[in-house]
């Protein structure tokens, strides 16, 4: 299941095509945050933040397993679909990877966060925008952790 952020539902193929767009010195990007499965809250409580910064100030928590990092998209990695046929617009993401992730310490993340961040030199989580967050199951064990988007675009706009 998927959740749709209120802040950014008017405009989430805006952001996607900003990171593709990036000119003028501009240094737009997506961030991917995990989201730990203790503390998350419910989608529909969720959806009402408005930055990254809120999200995680209310006992919603990145995981602290070993070599978690987020991860960043930006550049033309962001793939526009036109889908003519079922009326919709297509936005994939390409799959991100946690080498090794976990092992000395652990974690189960329920949630992949996409998050808009207008200058990623110079980003804060208050200015991080939240787009959507899927749901994962996922429990780290030293192996790696690999989030695959859905071949029909990791967000569908209808």
């Amino acid at each position: 299941m998927s959740t749709a952020f209120n802040i950014s539902k008017h405009k989430i193929g805006w952001y996607f095509e900003q990171v593709n767009a990036s000119a003028g010195g501009a240094n737009p990007g997506l961030v991917i945050i995990l989201l730990r499965s203790t503390g998350i809250e419910a989608d529909d409580t969720l959806n009402n933040y408005d930055t990254v910064a809120a999200l995680l100030g209310t006992g919603n928590d990145e995981p602290t397993f070993t070599n978690y990092v987020r991860k960043t998209v930006f550049g033309n990695t962001v793939t526009v679909t036109v889908d003519d046929t079922g009326n919709r617009v297509l936005l994939d993401l390409p799959d991100q990877t946690w080498a090794d992730a976990g092992g000395t310490t652990n974690d189960t993340v329920s949630k992949v966060l996409i998050a808009y961040d207008p200058n990623l030199s110079t980003g804060t989580d208050s200015d991080l925008v939240p787009l959507v967050a899927h749901d994962i199951n996922a429990t780290t064990d030293g192996n790696d952790l690999i989030v695959r988007f859905h071949a029909d675009g990791s967000v569908r706009v209808n």
